[in-house]
């Protein structure tokens, strides 16, 4: 169908929620991003010693139990926990009253790039071990990418649309936006989106680290993310999930909810060109920031603040920035730009949704998140990327970029709220 075919409705940010390597909760990690917290640090999830890689950002000082029942959260896996917390703080914060709110116009989009990988990894080891009758008769339900939307709605009943997006590193963008539009051509109301990913694993390690796509400085971790910055040498693994709450926004006007943000914008392109490097022109990264630009029917030029995809490794950063100088001209030697992964390393598939959460904090107060560990410029990512301090700035518009192997690409655009 065309988009305008039908009347769009407006659809707002009411809450969101974070579970990372520098903070559960809302206020919290928040305030660690605001100051350059690092949450890089050596693996204690299993024994790295052997590894070419010895170091992620892992979630401190979880328990699973301050958010599910002990009895299913022995059936869960990790991403599912950290889905459940993350949604329990959005839904906190946007103040939705769960008794009167219609929930079979209430739903659920959570994605994740991998999914059960803990679970995967332990029932196949047992299999290996003891056979194929010891296998959990909760594996499956554990693993799968869609139980995350599956023990959300089950949680706050809702009876809404209820799927999940799998794309890689551009997973919990497309979710978030999916949900944005599924409320936009009046298919729901309230969408409780976003993405969680567990990939601190044995497996998840080891097999990034033989694609040679991570940071190996094992001598200084917390320093190892350095988007944009010349002497990155790979991304960090980092595990966790953001979750916003989408509403359409008379419901939310009508229910006085305080409204962080507005959805105005999301593109979505793909590059067919590699299965994990991004084509050499930034020609699809290009293609769905100025998609998703015009969707929100503005200039490049109005652009405020850009929440970069901005992984660390060599190729990546070079490449997206070349795509944000194509897209804006001159304009982007004046936008600011940060990449939050230099502090809570590169969720995979829950990266676009934490950095959205983050962006409509950062619309919230106004302000931009550093990127910290830029030591020293690279001659080929020449713009003003927010080094090492937060910045008081005037947002009115802010992009989100996310894009992920595959040449699967997702970018958001986020506004001021103004009736």
């Amino acid at each position: 169908m065309n988009r305008d075919t039908f009347k769009r409705r407006r659809v707002v940010i009411t809450g969101v929620g974070i579970v990372c390597s520098v903070g559960i909760g809302v206020e919290d990690p928040w305030k660690n991003i605001l100051n350059g917290v690092s949450g890089l640090d050596y693996i204690t999830l299993f024994d790295a010693s052997e590894y070419p890689v010895k170091f992620a950002a892992e979630v401190k000082n979880f328990d699973p139990y301050d958010f599910v029942d002990k009895k299913e959260a022995r059936r869960l896996d990790r991403f599912l926990h950290f889905a459940l917390a993350a949604s329990k703080f959005a839904v906190e914060m946007s103040g939705l009253d769960l008794e009167k709110v219609n929930r079979e116009r209430m739903g659920v989009e959570i994605g994740s790039g991998i999914g059960g990988f803990s679970t995967i990894e332990k029932e196949h080891e047992k299999l290996l071990k003891m056979g194929p009758r010891r296998i959990s008769p909760f594996f499956i339900p554990s693993a799968i990418v869609n139980m995350a939307s599956g023990v959300v709605s089950i949680k706050y009943g809702a009876k809404g649309p209820n799927l999940a997006t799998c794309t890689a590193c551009s997973t919990s963008t497309h979710s978030v936006g999916d949900a944005f539009r599924i409320i936009e051509r009046g298919d729901a109301d309230i969408m409780i989106t976003g993405g969680s990913e567990a990939a601190i694993t044995p497996m998840g390690i080891g097999g990034f680290a033989s694609m040679r796509a991570l940071s190996t400085r094992n001598d200084d971790p917390k320093r190892a993310s350095r988007p944009f910055e010349k002497n990155r040498d790979g991304f960090v693994v980092g595990e966790g999930s953001g979750i916003l709450i989408l509403e359409e926004m008379e419901h939310a006007l009508n229910r006085g909810a305080n409204i962080l943000a507005e959805v105005v914008g999301y593109g979505i392109t793909g590059d067919a060109y590699h299965i994990t490097a991004p084509a050499e022109d930034g020609d699809g990264a290009y293609r769905a920031m100025k998609m998703a630009i015009e969707t929100a029917g503005i200039e490049p030029s109005m652009i405020d603040y850009i929440n970069a995809h901005g992984t660390s490794t060599p190729y990546n950063d070079k490449i997206e920035t070349k795509a944000i100088k194509r897209l804006l001209g001159e304009h982007a030697k004046k936008v600011v730009i940060s990449s939050t992964k230099s502090m809570v390393g590169h969720l995979l598939g829950g990266a676009g949704a934490l950095e959205a959460a983050f962006t409509t904090l950062s619309i919230r107060d106004q302000i931009v998140p550093p990127t910290i560990n830029y030591e020293e410029p690279d001659p080929e990512c020449d713009l003003d990327y927010c080094p090492n301090k937060s910045r008081k700035v005037e947002i009115n518009y802010a992009m989100s970029n996310s894009f992920g192997f595959g040449g699967t690409n997702g970018v958001l655009i986020l506004k001021k709220f103004e009736e």
